[in-house]
């Protein structure tokens, strides 16, 4: 089959790979019909290289199952299916807990195992997410990242009434916006240094675009509060700048959650720390997708929304291409060739 083979920083290729073969009774042999970029990508390509040189890469997908094991009930060939990607060892401390986020040794598709910019991928069994008819291909391939922002809210108790901030309107921020409004947010303020982003925001449900470029966020937003603050903050953009600005947006009691990831020191200034302490926020780390029973209820609430017609993941989509234009298309993102929002490869083609 052909696939796409990461070898090192900027060192992508689209070449031949061993197709996978049922080795257990509970695995799952996937046909991809629909696989997406991920944030977290785009950082391995450009400076992280892989965990094995070589390896088959990506996470984001959708697809019809091809084969299964015998042991398999939950699905069978012909099925329409996405898939959760993270693998957990189920032996450690935190597995035993139902922890699954925590695992020590919680590996994703694409990073130990062969991932899903290919033509078939292998999944356990129980990691594999029938889809209703209603929910497509394209949408279904972004089951996953809009599982990993419903298991950030969860943390929250974000409750109707809520006013919310958002950081950084790319994939996550833009879920999160309409995360917030299924939850019931009052306000959904989107935050971001781009205004095309912005406008994608308010498009989706956000209440107030603020351009955050060159200003103090946190001025702006409490001027738009009447000084307060929000309920919730969401930090999404994975910038060291932004990941220090969230403290200072939260009203006094207030939440800030955390999904990005900042590739870099954060260095937080004496204003923004104190307002942990002084305001007395609660502050979440969210990472990953799942929890217990795996693969948790975040993927088939996701999945429920997208079949009814609430989460709207169709206006994020910019790209569809072919395997064969993502070494090309990984450098054009990095070197800002163009606009890019969610980029979706089809492996039939």
């Amino acid at each position: 089959m052909k696939a796409l083979n990461l070898y090192g920083p900027r060192d992508l290729r689209f070449e031949d790979a061993p197709n996978p073969v049922l080795e257990h009774d509970t695995d799952v042999i996937i046909k991809v019909k629909v696989a997406g970029i991920c944030g977290s990508d785009i950082h391995r390509y450009a400076k992280l290289g892989p965990y094995i040189k070589g390896m088959t890469w990506g996470h984001e997908f959708s697809g019809e199952v091809a084969e299964v094991g015998k042991a398999v009930t939950n699905v069978k060939v012909g099925d329409r299916v996405t898939a959760c990607p993270a693998l957990y060892c189920g032996t450690c401390e935190y597995c035993n807990k139902g922890e699954f986020a925590r695992c020590e040794h919680l590996s994703v598709i694409g990073a130990l195992n062969p991932g899903a910019f290919a033509e078939y991928v292998k999944m356990p069994a129980e990691n594999v997410v029938k889809l209703p008819d209603e929910v497509g291909y394209d949408v279904a391939s972004l089951v996953e990242p809009s599982s990993v922002v419903v298991h950030g809210i969860y943390k929250t108790s974000m409750e109707a009434g809520d006013d919310v901030a958002i950081i950084g309107c790319g994939t996550i921020g833009l879920l999160a916006v309409q995360w917030a409004k299924i939850f019931g947010a009052r306000h959904v303020y989107a935050l971001d240094i781009d205004d095309s982003k912005l406008e994608l925001a308010k498009q989706l449900g956000a209440d107030f675009g603020i351009n955050t470029k060159d200003i103090e966020p946190h001025e702006k937003l409490f001027e738009m509060t009447g000084n307060r603050g929000v309920d919730i903050v969401v930090e999404s953009a994975g910038s060291p700048i932004t990941s220090a600005q969230a403290f200072s947006l939260a009203r006094k009691g207030g939440k800030v959650v955390f999904m990005g990831i900042p590739y870099g020191d954060v260095m937080v200034k004496r204003f923004y720390f104190e307002r942990i302490v002084r305001n007395e926020l609660s502050v979440y780390g969210s990472w990953n997708a799942i929890s217990a029973p795996f693969p948790g209820k975040e993927w088939q609430t996701t999945v429920h929304f997208m079949k009814e017609g609430k989460l709207n993941v169709t206006p994020m989509i910019t790209h569809h291409l072919s395997l064969k234009e993502g070494p090309a298309t990984f450098e054009k993102i990095i070197n800002r060739d163009g606009h890019f929002g969610k980029v979706l490869f089809y492996p039939e083609k």
